[in-house]
């Protein structure tokens, strides 16, 4: 990790925002303003926003709501801190009827007045609390984005949202790997506890080392891949109900807010 990226380490979600804001910075948020929630985003037309909630709730370890807009057209969500959805995440995706057709650094030109904004728990939170724990997280360590996996686990459909689920992995030996469950398992707000670990054929997952988004990691001999609930999800819906446009975030560059993560425990 070189000078600047441990000087990221030290900023507060507002300067991390600010610089994203600005375009002094692009890339993964993983690791980035220790000790606050980061979030995936789903932005949508408000016809499409009530069966894209239902699928939320139906759904909730790989779409764990944390706040959705008060009314169309916000560009802001008022309970994770002083923030603008339009600029505030490093890369946006864009999709239109159902296919991506560009990543951009911000959404300014693409705003509309009828867009409801949906904020996902992130497995990043979660990552935190597995380092303080003494726990080795492979993606930070590597500073790589995590790797991230499309699964055979269904979701739960609502209306034209559908589809599998996408996994997150971080590899552990065995016991690290219970302690991961346990130490997981008080964040349901952020995915939870796993959703596999061991074999990923199991699950649909032919090669770890070619993810479907993200970066491979370092997996060692005595290590067991342990899979989460990914917020990529909601992504794979919106391929498969292709409404006429959405947003979401790229894979890995999360809406960094000022809700702390110890606000998400269950104690």
């Amino acid at each position: 990790m070189n000078t600047r990226e441990r000087s990221e380490l030290r900023l507060s979600p507002a300067e991390l925002r600010q610089r994203i804001r600005t375009g002094e910075f692009h890339g993964n948020t993983s690791g980035l303003a220790p000790g606050f929630v980061q979030c995936n985003l789903a932005i949508l037309p408000q016809d499409w926003a009530g069966d894209f909630l239902r699928f939320c709730q139906a759904n909730p370890r790989p779409c764990p709501l944390l706040a959705v807009s008060e009314n169309p057209g916000d560009t802001a969500l008022a309970n994770l801190g002083n923030l603008d959805l339009r600029t505030d995440v490093p890369s946006y995706r864009i999709f239109r009827d159902g296919q991506l057709v560009d990543e951009v650094d911000d959404i300014l030109e693409h705003w509309q007045d009828d867009f409801v904004t949906f904020a996902l728990g992130c497995s990043f939170s979660f990552e935190e609390a597995l380092i303080a724990a003494g726990l080795e997280v492979r993606n930070v360590t590597q500073n790589v984005n995590v790797p991230m996996y499309r699964s055979n686990i269904s979701c739960q459909s609502a209306g034209p949202f559908a589809g599998d689920m996408v996994v997150s992995m971080r590899p552990f030996v065995a016991a690290d790997a219970i302690r991961a469950i346990q130490i997981c398992s008080r964040f349901p707000a952020v995915h939870g506890a796993p959703v596999h670990l061991g074999d990923p054929g199991q699950i649909g997952i032919e090669d770890l080392q070619k993810p479907d988004y993200g970066d491979p990691v370092r997996i060692d001999e005595n290590e067991l891949p342990v899979f989460w609930a990914c917020g990529v999800t909601p992504q794979v819906a919106l391929e498969a109900a292709a409404p006429p446009v959405a947003i979401t975030h790229s894979p890995g560059c999360m809406l960094v807010t000022d809700k702390r993560n110890a606000e998400l425990a269950i104690l």
